[in-house]
């Protein structure tokens, strides 16, 4: 099942993509995609409706982050060998964490506006897991059962504000409209091995990244039992796993966003995303 959320931001509605890749209206259903609505025995509900009975969404609606009112975004750094490689890095003897605020948070066709004063702003495609039931403590075994879906993200990044500005990772990270999220919210019935897939990103149509997620270090499972250790995760959380090789800063010379490229991406499965970036 893929399902979404479109309308203008603020007003987004919750629908569904029918065998078409057109949208149906689930409002008479789910008030969100996101918090209650993406447990388990919701999802099944939604799973159990027939498509074609459920009202067709005309035209072509702006499509939003494919969760609503995600509590928590937590990201992982340095978490594909492949890349760690790129950046002179070693591989972390356990996952590195950093968060991005909810107003990084954008649809996954919205504009990319670069701080101002950016100079080293940068690409990331990674796989997105959405939590669909609270986790604490839970066991490397029982973690897939607490994910309500896969979804794409662009996790955007200032290097010169990550990295040599002092401080945390999330000074880079933080930036409005640095997290672009979705276009769809994927159960897992419909992804399979999340481990399996390809993920891409081309700018002004040069592909830069082309990857597969078996090179995660750090697997789904893994990341959901081992952040559930550390806090509490609820229903809509979103952790976003890293990024494969072709980042901007690991190009020789480095490559970094400006004002009027255009950024496509996707990963297998879970849709694609496009984004005009603008300067502030």
């Amino acid at each position: 099942m893929k399902l979404v959320r479109y309308g203008p931001i603020g007003s987004e509605r919750p629908g569904l993509i029918d065998s078409d890749g057109s949208i149906r209206d689930l409002s008479g259903h789910v008030a969100d995609i996101g918090g209650a609505a993406l447990a388990p025995d919701s999802l099944a509900r939604l799973a159990a409706l027939d498509p074609n009975a459920l009202p067709l969404v005309s035209g072509s609606p702006r499509i939003g982050p494919c969760v609503g009112a995600i509590g928590k975004f937590l990201c992982i750094g340095l978490n594909y060998s492949d890349h760690a490689a790129e950046t002179g890095a070693t591989v972390p003897p356990e996952p590195i964490l950093f968060m991005k605020p909810t107003s990084a948070i954008s649809g996954p066709d919205d504009e990319v506006r670069l701080p101002r004063g950016s100079r080293k702003s940068d690409w990331e495609v990674e796989l997105g897991i959405v939590i669909g039931s609270k986790a604490k403590y839970v066991s490397e075994a029982e973690a897939l059962d607490h994910i309500a879906g896969y979804c794409v993200v662009n996790d955007l990044s200032e290097r010169e504000y990550q990295l040599e500005r002092h401080g945390t990772w999330d000074k880079g990270k933080c930036c409005d409209t640095f997290g672009p999220v979705g276009p769809w919210l994927v159960t897992p019935d419909e992804v399979g091995d999340p481990c399996a897939l390809s993920l891409w990103l081309e700018v002004n149509g040069h592909r830069f990244q082309d990857g597969s997620t078996a090179t995660m270090v750090y697997r789904p499972a893994f990341l959901v039992s081992y952040l559930s250790q550390l806090m509490t995760l609820h229903p809509g959380d979103l952790i976003s796993t890293g990024t494969p090789p072709g980042v901007g800063m690991g190009q020789k010379p480095p490559i970094f966003l400006k004002d009027g490229d255009r950024i496509r991406l996707g990963v297998e499965k879970l849709g694609e995303q496009n984004q005009n970036v603008a300067a502030d």
